[in-house]
């Protein structure tokens, strides 16, 4: 019985917690305290729901319990420095909330302007003022309601270390006296710039693993679309965040048939489009259609969903429009300009013109000291390579490939095709 009752707390916890963290980091103005104080909530939680059963609605149980506690910090607050006017302000707007008429206790918290704490909370977890890694942390743990262990297993890293992370993350913004606001104007797009970034990194992370034996992390490419919905939701009049969900929408629907039976990877030209997702590909194309239908200038992640789109609209990979991708990447390289993106164009450039053509691209790029440890700069050479009969070039290329990555699926892959491009193999 009590396993059961803790595994609903478990789930309402993962779906409510950062409404709860955000609710509660308004009032009190301190991310950490908030996050202290919706944790006493949820111990409450599994002290009481055992004993006296799962409340009728459970979130709002949850938010009112932290809100009390809120209430109590503050008023703490305000006995320990009787001048802090704010804080006196905060308590006569925040009233005196009674536990636990539920009914009530959920009017409540729809009447609160949600959206803007969710808002509120996502920007401060992604403050340029942390490093990357603090903010993808401090994003998955307080927005995607992740344990530490959770993500120190995702991310193949010792726990204390994304312990570390966080600790020092909230407190660098209180050092730094970030405030807990949606920023406005100029700094607004310069931000939202950040928040992307860290959903864009966490799904990557779990699209193509970095490292360990495992090719996806489905998980974390969940938690980002997760994240990515949600943002689509509190901004639904920036065209860069349904860009987002759109990409993420298309890339996610092949995660069925991105590895075989052994959960060996298969390339996306290899792959069996008829085990796309068809429900996410649907959902991505209506996405990139709210995006373009903005009218905002092209941005990066909208750039990459319309070539996303190409391969979704595709029945077969020969039937794929690479000059359409071409022309795509090509405009991508004026908006975001990158090594990769560079990589990216030439693998489309062989498609649509020749592989001699798409080699030319790619020799540029190994001058770039950024790539020279990326190990897919030697695959697509490899690939190029062996396509124009260059077959002992193309094996030292694979070979190299393999040598660079991490992730032992993907240095398996590289090491076969290395293998069948060797002259008298294959």
């Amino acid at each position: 019985m009590h396993s059961a009752v803790h595994q609903t707390i478990a789930t309402v916890w993962r779906i409510e917690s950062a409404r709860i963290v955000a609710a509660v980091a308004r009032r009190v103005r301190d991310l950490g305290l908030a996050e202290e104080l919706a944790q006493d909530a949820l111990v409450a939680a599994l002290e009481h729901w055992p004993k006296d059963g799962v409340p009728n609605n459970p979130g709002a149980w949850l938010m009112t319990t932290a809100k009390n506690r809120a209430l109590d910090a503050l008023r703490h607050r305000q006995m320990a420095d009787a001048r802090h006017e704010d804080i006196a302000r905060d308590l006569e707007a925040l009233g005196a909330l009674t536990v636990p008429d539920f009914v009530d206790a959920l009017d409540a918290a729809r009447q609160d302007d949600i959206g803007d704490d969710l808002l509120r909370l996502i920007f401060t977890a992604c403050h340029p003022v942390l490093s990357t890694d603090a903010r993808v942390a401090l994003t998955l743990k307080l927005l995607g309601g992740l344990t530490t262990h959770e993500i120190a297993r995702a991310f193949l890293v010792p726990e204390a270390t994304i312990a570390q992370r966080i600790v020092r993350a909230k407190r660098t913004l209180a050092d730094a006296s970030v405030p807990f606001e949606v920023p406005r104007g100029g700094q607004l797009a310069e931000r939202l710039g950040s928040v992307l970034e860290v959903v864009y990194l966490v799904f990557n992370e779990g699209y193509t693993a970095t490292s360990g034996s495992d090719w996806m992390r489905p998980e974390l490419c969940n938690e980002a679309l997760r994240l990515g919905r949600m943002l689509a939701e509190l901004a639904p009049d920036q065209a860069e965040v349904h860009g987002l969900v759109a990409l993420m929408e298309i890339q996610a629907s092949r995660t069925a048939a991105r590895t075989d039976a052994q959960g060996d990877p298969v390339l996306l030209n290899q792959q069996n489009r008829a085990r796309w997702d068809r429900l996410l590909v649907r959902r991505g194309l209506a996405a990139l259609a709210r995006a373009e239908a903005l009218g905002q200038p092209p941005g990066n992640y909208r750039l990459q969903a319309q070539i996303a789109a190409c391969h979704a609209r595709s029945p077969t990979a020969d039937a794929t429009d690479w000059p359409r991708i071409a022309a795509l990447y090509a405009q991508l390289m004026q908006v975001a300009p990158s090594p990769v993106v560079e990589l990216n164009r030439a693998v489309a450039v062989g498609m649509a013109e020749s592989p001699a053509a798409g080699l030319a691209i790619v020799e540029t790029l190994l001058q770039d000291k950024a790539l020279q440890r990326y190990p897919w700069l030697h695959a697509v050479r490899g690939d190029l390579l062996e396509k124009i009969g260059r077959g002992e070039e193309a094996h030292a290329a694979f070979v190299r490939a393999a040598e660079q990555t991490s992730n032992r699926r993907e240095s398996a892959l590289m090491r076969a095709r290395a293998d069948a491009a060797q002259p008298g193999k294959g």
